[in-house]
């Protein structure tokens, strides 16, 4: 076993409340752990390694942990911490994603000796009526006293009546599985208390709550999918380690807190020898390597690091770099970029262009109109890690 000293402290923001679940752990029994995620992306990101981890500590230490897939909930979407309603999903899409995820699950957990279930299991099934009496347990005046609410409400913003429901079914899920105790960021404080007025309103003893804290992206607010701005389980090793090159220097020690596996010492020191003036990229070329080693594979995590030094320290094109093949000899430089993907738009690559941001065979093009020659093969280079290789 290991120690109950982490799974009450390590990383986490808060436990509610703090001593039944001590009294819990240290009665010897089998626990049941919920982590609930909706499926609105085909890849979980290392914001989501933050909570798994724990999960993972839980899993070691004897417990039942309990991975619920939201493929239900997920049609709603969370709308915590949203100044507007999220696009609607559809069945297509939320099976779509689904599928890729136990995978990445599977790089954290032993999904094995995980209990993985689905919230359609019991709200695909359920009648209108059914809805009506989950919902008579709950105040409405506690629904909409949450900040994210009563901002919308305040500034005329739609706040969907499904909306209001997300909260009373994550929380009823915890009904349905008998949680005892429900782990989640710190955004999802008020939906797993939510789990534990419902359970206690069906006569279940109520669930210990556990929050963490939220990874920063690599802008530095919150990571999230629908931000654009996470590390994907599902990018390549290469692209990982990248993103994590770029985050800012400030993040270093909460990387290495939240998804690293650096024991407490090894952080201690790595910031020591930050603050004594050690180079910030050394560092976090140190983070990234572990970071991709363990969620990719160290043979991965090497190959990424040999790139980054290829492609940044070097100026060399990477080894492997996607071809498209173009019928024409000569193809323009706008119709390049939007053909292979590398700009959303022909406003898009404008905008790259004017940023100097577009390279062909190593040298910047500033020239919108220009035109590219495909006699011989060209490498284009968009940003610091984007290449195609273009030819006939």
């Amino acid at each position: 076993m290991h120690q109950e000293f982490d799974l009450l402290t390590k990383n986490i923001e808060e436990i509610i409340p703090h001593n039944t679940l001590k009294v819990k752990l240290e009665s010897g029994q089998a626990l049941r752990v919920k982590l609930g995620a909706d499926p609105t992306k085909p890849d979980l990101h290392l914001g989501h390694i933050v909570v798994l981890n724990k999960l993972k500590e839980f899993q070691q230490n004897g417990h039942n942990v309990i991975f619920l897939i939201g493929d239900f909930t997920a049609k709603i979407g969370d709308p915590s911490g949203r100044s507007k309603m999220r696009p609607v999903l559809s069945d297509r899409e939320i099976k779509a994603n689904v599928k890729t995820w136990l995978k990445q699950v599977g790089r954290v957990l032993d999904v094995k000796k995980c209990e993985i279930r689905h919230n359609s299991e019991w709200f695909s099934q359920m009648s209108f009526e059914d809805l009506l009496k989950i919902a008579s347990q709950v105040s409405l005046s506690n629904v909409i006293e949450r900040d994210d609410f009563k901002k919308r409400i305040k500034e005329g913003r739609h706040l969907a009546v499904s909306e209001i429901l997300y909260p009373i079914m994550q929380g009823y899920d915890s009904v349905m599985l008998k949680a005892d105790v429900e782990i989640g960021g710190q955004d999802q404080k008020l939906n797993m208390l939510m789990g534990r007025d419902l359970q206690g309103a069906y006569g279940q003893t109520r669930q210990d709550v556990i929050t963490l804290p939220l990874l920063s992206g690599t802008d530095g607010k919150k990571m999230s999918k629908s931000s654009g701005n996470y590390i994907g389980l599902n990018d390549s090793a290469s692209n990982a380690f990248g993103k994590l090159m770029s985050v800012s220097d400030q993040l270093i020690k909460e990387y290495l807190l939240l998804v690293s596996n650096f024991s407490k010492r090894e952080v201690e020191d790595l910031q020591a020898k930050l603050k004594s003036g050690a180079n910030p990229k050394n560092i976090k070329e140190q983070m990234a390597h572990r970071i991709v080693s363990i969620y990719w594979g160290e043979e991965e995590a090497d190959k990424a690091r040999s790139e980054f030094d290829r492609i940044f320290s070097k100026k060399e094109t990477p080894e492997r770099v996607g071809r498209v093949k173009f019928a024409s000899r000569e193809i323009s430089l706008l119709d390049a970029m939007t053909r292979t993907g590398l700009a959303k738009s022909k406003s898009d690559a404008k905008r790259l262009i004017k940023q100097s941001a577009v390279r062909i065979d190593g040298k910047v093009v500033d020239d919108e109109f220009s035109t590219i020659n495909l006699e011989t093969d060209r490498v284009m280079q968009v940003g610091k890690r984007r290449f195609i290789k273009l030819g006939r």
